[in-house]
């Protein structure tokens, strides 16, 4: 069964949030895919897994092939699977038409972003509707997660 996190934004951005949510991807050997809202979004983040920690790197790419020779892959298209078994959706990037493709879906949204806050209510009930239970994961205030209800 697919499972559905939902992480709210609140004390860290994505580019702060999103590598270290990755790189436990990584650990566990899972095939990854982050889908974006927009292409350029798509490319900044891009740009920003090979450069965020001075002592490591995230590998990744943005081709469809790139999920075979690396674990994560960044898209803006909302049908690219290639392969993948854990979806990351940003920038309100819309869910794929069936959630049962994937083994955990994963929404990050910007608490600070009302448009966000609405997009993910409306994710979480799409995600209720298909039968799953979602789990809500939000920020302290030293950036860790803490799951709530």
């Amino acid at each position: 069964m697919t499972e559905a996190l939902f992480y709210h934004l609140q004390t860290r951005t994505l580019e702060q949030a999103l590598p270290g949510l990755l790189e436990k991807c990584l650990e566990r050997g899972w095939k990854t895919v982050v889908q974006t809202g927009t292409v350029e979004r798509r490319d900044a983040l891009d740009g920003h897994l090979w450069t965020y920690s001075d002592e490591s790197f995230l590998p990744h790419g943005i081709r469809p092939e790139d999920l075979t020779d690396r674990a994560v892959r960044l898209t803006a298209e909302p049908d690219a699977r290639a392969g993948a078994t854990v979806r990351f959706l940003v920038d309100r990037a819309p869910p794929p038409a069936d959630f049962a493709d994937y083994d955990r879906l994963v929404f990050l949204f910007d608490g600070n972003d009302t448009e966000a806050v609405l997009d993910a209510r409306a994710h979480w009930k799409a995600v209720k509707a298909a039968g799953l239970t979602p789990t809500y994961w939000i920020q302290d205030e030293r950036g860790r997660w803490a799951k709530k209800g």
